[in-house]
């Protein structure tokens, strides 16, 4: 039950609700650029299957560390895969599994801050790994993208404008600096 209650209260986490203080600098979560085993794949729709992350080849025992400043939001089992939530600024959560927590909900954490070590669960990858996600709300992004990584998608936030109605597309650089704004909550 007090599980329960601890996703419900994450769910319900505005995203617009904000930890002061300037953007964050971002970093992996393991030492060293880690060996991605498999990427972010987006559903075509929320509710259909897809890779929600990206997988890092993990050693067991291996220090898992926040990407990021923030304030821990769940760090517990959940469906027998240890979790660690981290809330950061500008609506942002990163997510970590399976991970033996070694913080507390309401801790605070810098970026590279250890908040545990990574678990050997077999079943999610062929090799031992982390799972690292990335939500702003409820909407699931690619973690690179924080560390400049990251496939940019864009999707349409208004009435369809683009080369077929007159205008012209925008720029890679145009998009790249409106993702950035929405990665650091501006």
């Amino acid at each position: 039950m007090r599980i329960l209650a601890v996703m419900m209260a994450l769910l319900a986490w505005p995203a617009s609700a904000h930890i002061t203080g300037d953007p964050p600098r971002w970093q992996w979560p393991l030492a060293g650029r880690p060996v991605l085993i498999r990427r972010f794949q987006p559903p075509p729709e929320r509710w259909l299957a897809g890779h929600r992350g990206v997988d890092v080849g993990a050693l067991p025992g291996e220090t898992v560390r926040s990407a990021g400043p923030g304030v821990v939001g769940y760090a517990a089992p959940l469906a027998g895969r240890g979790v660690v939530t981290v809330i950061h600024s500008g609506g942002l959560r990163t997510t970590y599994m399976p991970v033996r927590a070694s913080v507390q909900p309401g801790q605070a954490v810098e970026a590279g801050a250890p908040i545990g070590v990574a678990e050997d669960l077999p079943g999610h990858c062929p090799t031992p790994c982390l799972h690292w996600g990335l939500l702003r709300g409820d909407a699931y992004l690619d973690p690179l993208l924080l560390l400049g990584l990251g496939q940019v998608r864009l999707l349409p936030s208004g009435p369809a404008v683009g080369p077929r109605h007159g205008a012209a597309a925008p720029s890679a650089l145009a998009q790249r600096s409106a993702l950035t704004r929405v990665i650091h909550g501006e």
